[in-house]
């Protein structure tokens, strides 16, 4: 749930959360905090022949990773992940694990510990707690998102006319027998009619054209359909009125279209690139373009069908999977089936920014597969430069309390 999802795909929310890369996902296609369901009604092609991938980490394959002593754990990231550790154990120590790695009662021992223990000396919880394990080759990739702000009101003010949606009552998913389920077995998103009949959800062309206007849905308005399209990306920001004034508002639900990183599309279109006429293939780059070329950027924009809708927060931060607030340059997405929510991360990439002990704590629409993060950066005009120009790659381990291993090869 990051600008990645510019480019590329949603986040976690893709569903809530939450989500952002852009520029490496811009570009590939492979978007944080938006969904990545088939669209209401859309028919999946056949599965090509050939293996299915692996289920989780442990159908993957684990093994021994580094010692955590080996680990060069700062005084300030280590801190700040302990932090985040410890806000993340109510739910580590009690969720079911998708991984296969861990069960609730592993993590007894070091959430109790964490109550009180001093962040000074965090390098040393995480050594007498945790040991490292690698999940397939360990080969890490990283993105980046961040919790945009952008100019915004609760009302319809003079120059803020485009609409930021709650939740509307008649998305629903489909009645057993009224659609055919998703690839996932749910069944599909979607509205019924008023003949009853289950149809697709309006996509983002139809609501742009005003199919939720006057329905009382509007929680805001905004001055830049460009930005609010970004903001969708990302799955959660901040709203700026004129006064001064701040509303921070965090993915609520989709329409049930699938996403489509537009980053792909300027791509294949030679668009973004080097050259004389093209543009940078960061999120800065695609808003440019959309901003200079606006009949042809809102086409471009109306290709991806997904819309998100939002709710108003009143936390200090934006909520991440486990329910509880993302925190710069300590949490970061990651797919729950190969790395267990709650647990520790390190990340030792060719981007020094980015290296150092993380929390996941988010999931994402294209945040998929082992060893895939998304780092999440905060807010203001220096994270969304970092988090859009986040893609790096190197060596990903994963924390896990000490003993794991051990049980995992007794099974």
């Amino acid at each position: 749930m990051v600008v990645q999802a510019a480019l590329a795909k949603p986040r976690k929310w893709q569903w809530r959360r939450s989500g952002a890369i852009l520029a490496l996902a811009l570009l590939s296609g492979c978007v944080r905090m938006i969904p990545g369901a088939s669209g209401p009604g859309t028919v999946t092609p056949p599965t090509p022949p050939g293996p299915p991938p692996p289920a989780n980490a442990v159908a993957l394959g684990v093994r021994a990773g580094p010692a955590v002593t080996s680990l060069p754990v700062g005084a300030i990231d280590g801190a700040a992940a302990l932090a985040s550790f410890r806000e993340s154990c109510a739910s580590v120590s009690r969720r079911t694990d998708g991984s296969g790695l861990t069960r609730p009662a592993d993590w007894q021992p070091a959430c109790a510990a964490a109550r009180a223990w001093p962040g000074a000396s965090a390098a040393q919880f995480f050594q007498t707690y945790f040991e490292t394990v690698k999940i397939g080759d360990g080969r890490g990739f990283a993105t980046g998102y961040y919790e945009p702000e952008i100019a915004g009101a609760r009302q319809h003010l003079p120059g803020y006319d485009v609409p930021i949606y709650a939740m509307p009552a008649d998305l629903v998913r489909a009645r057993p027998g009224d659609a055919t389920p998703n690839a996932k077995g749910q069944m599909p998103l979607g509205r019924y009619d008023q003949t009853g009949a289950f149809v697709p959800y309006y996509d983002r062309g139809a609501i742009e054209d005003g199919a939720l206007a006057n329905r009382g849905l509007e929680i805001a308005w905004a001055r830049d359909p460009v930005e609010v399209f970004f903001l969708q990306v990302q799955g959660s920001g901040r709203l700026r009125a004129p006064d001064g004034t701040v509303m921070r508002i965090g993915y609520a639900g989709q329409n049930g279209w699938s996403y489509t990183g537009i980053g792909g599309v300027m791509r294949d279109q030679g668009l973004i690139g080097s050259g004389p006429g093209q543009y940078s293939g960061s999120m800065q780059g695609i808003m440019q373009y959309i901003h200079e070329h606006p009949v042809e950027g809102d086409a471009l924009m109306r290709q991806n069908q997904s819309w998100v809708f939002f709710r108003e927060l009143t936390g200090d931060g934006p909520l991440g999977a486990l329910g509880v607030p993302v925190r710069a340059r300590a949490s970061v997405a990651a797919d729950p089936l190969f790395v267990p929510l709650g647990a520790p991360v390190w990340l030792g990439l060719d981007r020094r920014e980015a290296n150092g002990l993380w929390v996941a704590q988010d999931t994402g629409g294209a945040i998929k597969g082992a060893n895939r993060f998304d780092t999440f950066w905060g807010a203001g005009d220096q994270a969304r430069v970092t988090a859009g120009g986040m893609s790096g790659r190197g060596d990903a381990v994963v924390l896990v309390p000490k003993g794991t291993l051990a049980r995992l090869q007794q099974q």
